[in-house]
């Protein structure tokens, strides 16, 4: 810990020099240009041997417990990397044809990277695409923060469930029934009541399912965890298809912790099952078998665990005043500003904020700093230490979320293929929102405000309460959520790779980054 924080402050300048930078990108080994701008490695190099153990050398399991940085790094070049049709790419979901009505799926574009729909502002994990997976259309949200998303969803199922059992063991003992409020990180998600045969009454949980698995992936409130969403985008979005033995076993009612520490807690949930059943099993008709190896999946993981949560824009005296109308006027019921979270499985916290001092004022006016929460251990083996995380408790900060179901009434109520209708969706976390236009799980909203006064139903009252303010006061309230942003992590200085505007070609090169290689166990072998 001591020495990474020394690496930390004691950077050599000559990382900082032609740091590469990442958006949607060719591999140079297919595609080598004057510059060099691309992936450094071929997919087969980023792919490595495999998944392998911790004392495996180029396997995921290795470079993810001793090298942690080069697999968040290996999983960003995977995620911009653009998959071509010898490695699998394509083609859509059973070529596009089959009935919407039970495979939404068959509506979504067919990309050639995860930076196809997730790709705003540059190079980063955000947003942008828009597919048919609806009739009016879904918009691909950004991923910054998934990793605390996941974690936070996972934390309070296990609270709610914890408050399950103890009003099953209270009944028991009472002979009686027992009604306990289900509360969780300050979230009323209703009750539930026990009786003294055991059996429960649901009606009164309110925004998550009778099981009390909080989903917290997808406007609806689908999915569980990050790895199911990977592999099925990977299908959906991109045709191929993945071997993840994970998902596959979870699916089969077994409990299973992946590589990244979620546990996939398929004894008591149901998860989703990956395309593929074996490693030589193909499941679409290009012919090409393993297209998607667990250690891809793994590495894709991780990175998206450690993603970095949004920034924060300058907290000018307009701004500070629109956060205080936004709880005064009870947005913040729903839109809760802070949570904690109890166990964080990640190894690095990236606080990205404005920062006229140190940014580099030509793309961007924020800087990150990167702060370790790893621990190094030397197990004796003669292999470099391994780095868990520290798990400590972290405090999320200005997320606005309460990751629960809510009625927004018609305005946000959605037509299915099948003729249904979807009343309930997640509560979408506020941080970002000011880099994401336009607006709803839809993206019908063009604007902020339209996106607020379009709310109704559970919001009905904030809606108006925002619709009574002064323009003055809704100008403050808007200035506020302007500031919940999102960057561009090549574009961004950091305390990893400052600004260096005596670089000869600056700010074309020399302008910093968020650039993790220098905290590679060999910063030099570049991903």
């Amino acid at each position: 810990m001591n020495a990474l924080r020394t690496l930390l402050g004691s950077i050599c300048l000559g990382f900082l020099l032609g740091t590469p930078a990442f958006a949607q990108l060719t591999d140079l080994t297919q595609a080598p240009n004057t510059i060099g701008a691309g992936i450094q490695k071929s997919l087969t190099q980023e792919i490595g041997a495999g998944r392998g153990t911790d004392q495996t050398p180029d396997y995921s399991l290795f470079l993810i417990r001793r090298d942690p940085f080069r697999s968040i790094a290996r999983g960003r070049q995977l995620f911009q990397c653009k998959f071509t049709l010898a490695q699998g790419l394509g083609p859509r979901m059973n070529d596009g044809i089959g009935n919407l009505d039970t495979q939404a799926a068959l509506g979504a574009g067919l990309s050639d990277s995860c930076a196809g729909c997730h790709s705003r502002p540059f190079g980063s994990a955000g947003s942008g695409g828009n597919v048919f997976t609806r009739p009016d259309s879904r918009d691909a949200p950004h991923l910054f923060g998934l990793g605390i998303k996941e974690m936070l969803g996972d934390e309070i199922t296990q609270d709610l469930r914890g408050i399950r059992a103890s009003a099953i063991q209270q009944a028991a003992q009472l002979g009686a029934d027992v009604t306990l409020p289900l509360v969780s990180k300050t979230i009323a998600y209703g009750s539930i009541t026990a009786h003294a045969d055991g059996s429960l009454d649901t009606s009164g949980v309110q925004g998550v399912n009778a099981d009390l698995r909080v989903r917290p992936f997808f406007a609806q409130g689908k999915t569980i965890s990050m790895r199911e969403f990977i592999v099925g985008a990977l299908k959906a979005e991109m045709g191929l298809e993945s071997f993840d033995p994970d998902t596959l076993l979870a699916s089969q009612g077994q409990d299973v912790i992946t590589p990244a520490g979620m546990v996939l807690s398929g004894s008591v949930d149901s998860f989703e099952a990956p395309p593929v059943s074996s490693a030589t099993q193909d499941g679409d008709v290009d012919g090409m078998v393993d297209e998607v190896p667990v250690s891809l999946v793994d590495h894709l993981e991780f990175y998206l665990l450690n993603y970095f949560k949004p920034g924060l824009g300058e907290q000018t005296a307009q701004a500070q005043h629109g956060f205080e109308l936004l709880r005064s006027i009870g947005c913040t019921e729903c839109h809760v500003q802070d949570l904690t979270i109890r166990h964080d499985r990640r190894v690095a916290d990236v606080v990205t904020a404005f920062d006229t001092i140190h940014a580099n004022d030509v793309f961007s006016r924020l800087f990150a700093t990167a702060i370790p929460r790893l621990d190094s251990i030397d197990d004796g083996l003669g292999l470099p230490p391994l780095r868990p995380p520290q798990s400590h408790a972290f405090a999320v900060r200005k997320i606005f979320t309460d990751l629960k179901r809510h009625d927004l009434g018609p305005r946000f109520h959605e037509r299915n293929f099948d003729g249904t209708v979807t009343t309930q969706f997640m509560t979408t976390p506020l941080w970002g929102v000011g880099s994401t236009a336009p607006y709803g799980h839809d993206g019908r909203s063009l604007t902020l405000e339209d996106a607020i006064l379009r709310h109704g139903g559970q919001a009905q009252v904030q809606r108006d309460g925002f619709a009574a303010l002064t323009p003055a006061e809704k100008s403050d309230v808007l200035a506020a959520l302007g500031t919940l942003l999102l960057f561009s992590p090549p574009d961004t200085a950091s305390n990893l790779a400052p600004a260096n505007p005596s670089h000869p070609q600056f700010p074309m090169q020399g302008h910093g980054s968020i650039d993790l290689s220098v905290l590679f166990l060999t910063p030099t072998n570049k991903e």
